[in-house]
């Protein structure tokens, strides 16, 4: 009698989902009786802490992208965007659209690592008009419209014009927003001396926190040094705002104050003039998570403690998409790449476990540390329960990364570009790139012929 093949399906391309499939492919890579697949939207895992760095003309686009096919070799691959999932059927359905059918992929177990995107709070009009940090268009887009301003301002002679150019406005004050804002001024401050008539004091970045502090989790006494020295540098640092309303001309801002709710609302509104601003103000997990079969809270899939979700035997959620509540602080564990990676290993171990019918781990979270950089050569970090600034920080923060690189041609070529923007200047020519618009489902095949 033949053994039925087991189909394991991965559904992402992130941190989560390819450190969940390298861990797999080590024990089931050579098991005929296991198939793994892996089912993302796009055909690469994008290095995201380095996204700043691609924008601010650092780090070249393609060094921070590694493709699937090449690091996880064991493992089928299907790109396409999920359009649901269905736990009783046990069905995968990607999208079809012009250019490719729609097919329909069974699974014996299921690893949810869908990830998330960016969340605007309902504010239509900013997520029209801000630029966002989430892909590696959006790191092209932003250098791309920062050079575009320094170019409009230069030959710019009316002054309020001239100076809504010249602000860039960065909303969050968390590591996206804090790295952002650094790699910003590094590139302004770069590329101005082509610039003779843009002056220091002429260039304006702006980051705005709704809470009372940046770096939120971060060490208070590193926090306040990364604020300190962010100041020093020129970034101008605003807590307790938060963003109502932008138009593509100016941002509106209200003062969050300590007004008890029952009282009149007295918050201060005012407004900045600007034609550039950068959306890092948190994350929302995607659409295709909201509405499917899964039991949710804020979007998230509910899980237990072993990352299974209940009622669903042998599907597992992890990362930005999975609600793991922290038994610390009884909140949340944060979207960052490194809960998601060990999230990822602990639901490989346990579908293993699954699989071989052994016992099942619990998930504890073991922090490794935290890292930031907040520009030329300086930076936070807790390493080893030690806490580390300055430039001891920021040669942490390179090395750590670089060793996370994937593969040993990407760790080179990101080491090289580090290497070549200590001798020379960053290159200020603007590619002009269209924002391609999503597309569509096309059709769908007929039943007979779209399970896989």
């Amino acid at each position: 009698m033949v053994k039925s093949k087991k189909k394991i399906v991965i559904l992402g391309s992130g941190f989560a989902a390819v450190e969940c499939a390298r861990q797999l492919e080590s024990e089931f890579g050579k098991d005929p009786g296991i198939e793994l697949v892996m089912i993302g939207e796009d055909n690469f895992l994008l290095f995201t802490p380095m996204l700043p760095q691609v924008a601010s003309g650092m780090i070249e686009t393609r060094h921070i992208v590694f493709p699937i096919r090449t690091i996880c070799k064991k493992t089928k691959f299907y790109e396409g965007r999920i359009k649901n999932v269905d736990p009783y059927g046990k069905l995968v359905t990607i999208w079809g659209t012009r250019d490719k059918r729609s097919i329909s992929i069974h699974y014996d177990f299921l690893v949810i690592a869908l990830g998330s995107e960016t969340n605007f709070f309902g504010m239509a009009d900013v997520e029209k008009n801000a630029y966002t940090m989430k892909t590696l268009n959006d790191a092209v887009m932003l250098r791309n419209r920062v050079i575009d301003m320094l170019e409009q301002a230069e030959n710019e002679t009316n002054p309020i014009l001239r100076k809504s150019f010249l602000n860039f406005v960065v909303v969050g004050g968390g590591f996206a927003g804090i790295e952002t804002a650094g790699e910003l001024m590094d590139l302004l401050l770069d590329a101005r001396k082509y610039y003779p008539t843009i002056h220091k004091e002429d260039l304006k970045v702006i980051v705005l926190e709704a809470m009372g502090e940046i770096l939120p989790g971060f060490n208070k006494k590193l926090a306040d040094f990364a604020k300190k020295k962010l100041i020093e540098r020129g970034i101008d640092i605003q807590l307790k705002k938060a963003v109502t309303s932008f138009d593509g001309n100016e941002v509106t801002i209200k003062t969050l104050d300590e007004t008890p709710k029952d009282s009149i609302d007295q918050s201060e509104v005012k407004s900045i003039i600007t034609k550039t601003l950068i959306w890092t103000a948190g994350v929302t997990p995607v659409n295709t998570i909201k509405r499917s079969m899964f039991k949710t809270e804020k979007g998230k899939i509910i899980i237990n403690n072993f990352l299974e979700v209940p009622k669903f035997p042998g599907v597992f959620a992890i990362g930005d998409c999975a609600l793991f509540i922290d038994p610390i602080t009884n909140r949340p564990f944060p979207p960052t790449a490194q809960i998601a990676e060990s999230q990822a290993k602990m639901a490989a171990k346990n579908l293993i476990s699954l699989i071989q019918n052994s016992e099942q781990e619990k998930f504890v979270y073991h922090s490794k540390g935290q890292m930031a950089i907040i520009g030329k050569r300086s930076g936070i970090a807790t390493f080893l329960g030690v806490n580390i600034s300055g430039f001891v920080a920021w040669l942490i923060w390179r090395n750590v990364y670089l060793s996370k690189i994937p593969t040993f041609d990407k760790k080179t070529r990101v080491f090289l570009d580090w290497v070549i923007d200590l001798f020379f200047d960053r290159d200020i020519s603007r590619l002009k790139l269209m924002k391609r618009e999503a597309e569509l489902e096309y059709k769908l095949l007929d039943e007979v012929d779209d399970v896989w």
